[in-house]
């Protein structure tokens, strides 16, 4: 027992000293969020360990239930998929009315849970409505005018549909396995504005579609930039009150009061993430107000013309939205970490939606394979 207790000692206070020296204090707090809690990386309720701003909601607008609000089954197949998958909330609208919803593991249509990388494409929506404000030109206005650190070298190459599109070639490096990596860095880290200004272009923009957090951070500053207001004040204002979300929701932060992690964490519930699928189906236009310009939604859910990393035709990414096919329908989405998904199918005029703790494998083609499977069940149920 005593070379035991020895041992881990040693350990431990190796560990201690290698965190010290290389200045990451930072896997302090996410050793405590994660291994001090029984888990081994991030996971849907882990907001309430975080810092966060606040998107404030207004006047509820409710959603429109269906006459045959959840008369249909669940197909069998999904079942054990949403039992190994550990679903927390699956819902299906229909031309504006829920039609089908269910709720697991104690969630229900008011809980909150992280939705990760779906706010990439509520960081993409900001963009397009600070575009059609004239707060920023067009998607080809540099970064440079809105970021100072990118006024140099190549950095003057960037604009902002190479970070709308994910084509930046900047130095960064999407790992979400490495616990020293930059990505864990930006989720637990205390400073998101020197790890992302700090950032180079190295590679062409405007080339390869590679997917990276980077892009939408970056994102997240310009708009901050070009509207005078965090993305939460603006996100409340143009998108979150408008569209009559019935709970406010959080956006984590790198420190209290600090900067929102703008490439993921806005923590919210089903119905209310649901809502930016409304908008974009809809073509912008809430209820008859004219939330967003139509012609940026179609730029937005239309493939970006672009290499992907295997030299092949990018099919799969437009304005921060995922793009597939299945069954011979046109699909876009917003994809979360851990299978957050806010699916839209227009011409079923369908939204579905999926949140929980589990995905499936990455396929091939670069969607996962329980994006196809919540996708099929949706369309066995409503043909």
């Amino acid at each position: 027992m005593g070379k035991v207790l020895k041992y881990f000692l040693l350990v431990f206070i190796s560990l201690n000293l290698i965190i010290l020296v290389s200045g990451r204090s930072w896997l302090y707090k996410g050793i405590s969020i994660t291994y001090l809690k029984g888990y081994t990386s991030s996971y849907i309720n882990d907001f309430i360990y975080m810092p966060a701003k606040t998107i404030k909601s207004g006047k509820h607008q409710e959603w429109v239930t269906a006459n045959n609000y959840n008369k249909a089954e669940l197909p069998d197949f999904i079942n054990a998929v949403n039992e190994s998958m550990e679903t927390v909330a699956f819902m299906v609208i229909i031309k504006d009315s829920i039609r089908f919803e269910k709720y697991w593991h104690g969630y229900s249509s008011d809980t909150m849970s992280n939705s990760f990388s779906i706010s990439k494409s509520w960081v993409s929506t900001l963009v397009g409505v600070a575009i059609s404000e004239g707060k920023i030109k067009s998607v080809d206005q540099k970064v440079c005018d809105f970021l100072p650190d990118f006024c140099k070298g190549r950095d003057t190459e960037l604009t902002i549909k190479n970070l709308l599109t994910m084509s930046s070639g900047l130095n960064w490096n999407e790992d979400y396995y490495n616990p020293i990596g930059q990505t864990a860095e930006a989720y637990f880290g205390n400073n998101l504005n020197d790890l992302f200004k700090n950032l180079s272009v190295m590679s062409t923009p405007g080339k390869i579609f590679k997917y990276n957090s980077a892009c939408t951070q970056l994102l997240t500053f310009i708009v901050e930039e070009a509207t005078g207001e965090t993305i939460s004040e603006y996100a409340s204002k143009k998108l979150w009150q408008p569209m009559g979300a019935k709970h406010p929701a959080l956006w984590s932060t790198d420190v209290e009061g600090g900067d929102e992690k703008g490439f993921c964490c806005i923590n919210s519930n089903a119905r209310d993430l649901a809502r930016l699928g409304k908008l974009y189906m809809h073509q912008g236009n809430w209820n008859g107000l004219q939330l967003l310009d139509s012609n940026y939604i179609i730029k937005a859910t239309t493939a970006a013309d672009l290499l992907n990393e295997k030299g092949n035709k990018n099919t799969n990414y437009g304005y921060q939205f995922w793009l597939a096919e299945r069954q011979g329908l046109s699909i876009y989405y917003s994809r979360g970490l851990w299978g957050q998904y806010v699916i839209c199918i227009p011409e079923k005029d369908m939204i579905i939606v999926r949140l929980g703790r589990k995905f499936g494998p990455k396929l091939p083609d670069g969607h996962h394979e329980d994006f196809y499977q919540f996708t099929d069940a949706a369309l066995k149920m409503y043909p």
